[in-house]
């Protein structure tokens, strides 16, 4: 039986190890840091990312490196010490759209009230994860839609590597087209995609590291850099005040607010328990981890960025070999440590972390055969929410039409007698949520 198959087995048959285990176990510690490293690199591009969207809306591109990197250090920490999970936690993407571009561009508030916003959302989020109520939803909500906003994630993943890598844009008579296929970046990530896709089909350990490494150099070689317009320096940390703490909660009982603390809340809750369902090696620490995840999602509002979430690039990490915490703390150091080479992740090219999320979201994907096509009324509701968060680019959008889909679809089914109260109910405020939305 070879070391690999051992390791994946013990974790199995007995849980993961303890952080204590894990530490005295030399080589249980090297796949873990290099299951980190591996997770780290395939989430850092939302070191540079995430204060992009959030300059949208009005926060400091320079100042909001420094929220992105201290909450995504403190998630980190808080998924090894607190949870002993292999989870990333960072400033989401699909969450920052809705911070930036629903609240603040077209709902017209301030960045310090989608602030406030998100830290209300962290307190209900915080309610749910810490009482009965998370296994109360957790029992509540059908198998399939927790598949479907898997899946959803994972599509959404699919579809942002393909843009990032320029294989897919915007179409003239279409929706999206075929990137040109002699775009230097383009082929730069089909390189990419074929080395990491040969590394991860030959169970490489740290295969992910080692292709973005390669194609990283490949890119420098043909001169094809990352984007160097995040640079920030230490210096900068003076004026970080500037963002901390200053959620301006004078809005609270408008119906704009309250719709988005609702819609915010929604997306936290669900997309981190299909999240976590889908990809935390051990189901049984669910409960732990969902409970770390809401914390650091209030101390990131604090701190003065949108929300963090479970990474679906953790994924990345668990693929290679990360079973505990000690991936979360490697992760974490080494998102500390890029406060000092900031500017180094620039010379990363998009094209060589696109590989990584496209391949990353394929496996989230694997999900599907966990859907039973044979019964349309369960699997059509966990369609519209697959579908519905990469064309929308919306993951709100896609739980509303989802939970709203699958009460209505079991009663005309006669089946009305099998509706968990619980889901009638998340129905019933989805649907306020859509028709309230709709009529802003």
């Amino acid at each position: 039986m070879s070391h690999h198959q051992f390791y994946h087995d013990r974790t199995l048959s007995s849980g993961r190890p303890s952080l204590w285990q894990a530490f005295s176990d030399k080589s249980i510690i090297k796949r873990e840091i290099t299951a980190g490293m591996t997770g780290f690199f395939a989430i850092s591009y939302i070191i540079i990312v995430n204060p992009m969207i959030l300059a949208d809306a009005g926060i400091p591109v320079n100042l909001s490196v420094f929220a992105t990197i201290l909450s995504s250090v403190a998630g980190c920490l808080m998924m090894g010490f607190w949870a002993n999970a292999p989870i990333i936690l960072t400033p989401g993407m699909g969450v920052n759209a809705f911070f930036t571009y629903t609240i603040v561009v077209n709902m017209g508030l301030s960045w310090q009230q989608a602030l406030a916003i998100s830290m209300l959302a962290s307190v209900l989020y915080m309610l749910v994860a810490f009482t009965k109520l998370s296994t109360v939803l957790s029992a509540a909500i059908p198998a399939a839609l927790k598949t479907g906003i898997t899946v959803g994630i994972g599509l959404f993943l699919v579809e942002i590597g393909l843009e990032k890598a320029a294989l897919i844009q915007p179409g003239k008579a279409s929706l999206i087209e075929l990137g040109s296929l002699t775009n230097p970046n383009v082929l730069l990530f089909l390189f990419g995609l074929f080395v990491n896709l040969m590394l991860f089909i030959k169970k490489v350990n740290g295969g992910f590291l080692i292709g973005i490494a390669v194609t990283a150099i490949a890119g420098i070689l043909f001169g094809i850099h990352g984007s160097q317009s995040a640079h920030v320096s230490l210096s900068d940390f003076t004026s970080y005040g500037a963002i901390v703490g200053k959620g301006d909660f004078s809005h609270l009982f408008s119906l704009p607010f309250l719709l988005a603390v609702f819609s915010m809340s929604m997306i936290l809750i669900f997309e981190s328990m299909g999240m976590l369902e889908g990809i935390l090696p051990d189901k049984r620490n669910f409960k732990r981890t969902f409970e770390g995840s809401a914390t650091t999602s209030l101390i990131s509002g604090i701190l003065g960025t949108s929300p963090t979430v479970v990474a679906a690039e953790s994924a990345a990490g668990i693929e290679s070999g990360g079973r505990t915490g000690i991936m979360a703390v490697t992760a974490g150091i080494l998102f500390a440590l890029s406060l000092f080479f900031t500017p180094l992740l620039g010379y990363i090219p998009q094209a060589a972390i696109a590989p990584i999320i496209v391949i990353t979201g394929a496996i989230m994907m694997q999900q599907l055969k966990d859907l039973h096509f044979d019964d349309f009324s369960s699997w059509f509701p966990a369609f519209l929410i697959i579908v519905l968060i990469p064309f929308t680019s919306s993951i709100s959008t896609g739980l509303s039409f989802g939970f709203v889909a699958w009460p209505v679809l079991k009663i005309l089914e006669g089946k009305a007698k099998t509706l968990h109260p619980v889901m009638i109910l998340l129905g019933a405020l989805f649907l306020i949520n859509l028709i309230c939305s709709a009529l802003l």
